[in-house]
């Protein structure tokens, strides 16, 4: 697995890639914004540990432009943040931040976050299945999901998700009908290992919903269950 750290505390930086790589992990440094998206075009690593205060483009910056054009890896991203940047924190999650950890952290702490994001992937494999609704297709095996015109004759269209997205579709679409709280969605999608804020749901949900619902402010699929969680609604297909 490939790892794109980017960090412009040398030690910081050093320290990091240290402990990564004693865990077979392949690790690549870079020390500022721009050179962290071309970094990230080539390499195409499969998780980012992402500053987020960086010269020249910030962690914020970065981690936008990679979610807006993932290519064909769309891979985790862990922030990293100081003590009192709570709502930059939050906005790093909006922007598509898959957890977050404040400085000064535990390396340790670091690699087992890194394993528990990676393991979504692998918590994927061994399944083999098509699920289908009114509205909705999803295909495991291709990594695929499809949204549904409501009038006839209207065409369908790939939905745009990243991988994160797709695996919170295809778990509610496995369990349709079945209300979910924060912290069975976060066992289901990161794990029991999972350390970060469970905000994070909410963030996703709130993607998710702006790329699968025709009207995102009145989501007719993605509903909230006031006091409990989230649940999926769409008619079985026909």
């Amino acid at each position: 697995m490939d790892i794109l750290i980017v960090e412009d505390e040398a030690e910081i930086a050093q320290l990091i890639q240290l402990y990564l790589e004693k865990e077979g992990f392949s690790c690549r440094v870079c020390s500022d914004g721009q050179t962290a998206i071309r970094v990230f075009q080539e390499l195409q690593p499969d998780l980012i540990i992402l500053d987020l205060m960086l010269p020249e483009l910030d962690g914020l910056e970065v981690c936008a432009r990679i979610r807006q054009k993932p290519g064909h890896k769309d891979p985790y991203i862990l922030m990293l943040t100081a003590k009192g940047e709570e709502m930059d924190r939050v906005i790093g999650l909006s922007t598509g931040a898959d957890d977050y950890m404040v400085k000064p952290f535990s390396p340790r702490e670091l690699v087992a976050r890194v394993r528990a994001l990676l393991r979504r992937t692998l918590r994927q494999g061994g399944q083999s299945k098509t699920y289908h609704t009114q509205h909705f297709t999803v295909d495991v095996d291709q990594r695929a999901a499809y949204r549904h015109g409501d009038g006839p004759g209207q065409k369908s269209e790939r939905l745009d998700l990243t991988t994160l997205e797709f695996d919170l579709l295809t778990t509610f679409m496995s369990y349709p009908g079945r209300v979910w709280n924060r912290a069975q969605l976060i066992e289901k999608l990161w794990g029991s290992d999972f350390f970060g804020d469970e905000r994070v749901v909410d963030t996703h949900i709130a993607r998710l919903r702006k790329k699968i619902e025709f009207d995102p402010a009145t989501p007719s699929f993605v509903k909230t269950v006031i006091g409990v969680g989230y649940k999926f609604e769409d008619a079985p297909s026909t």
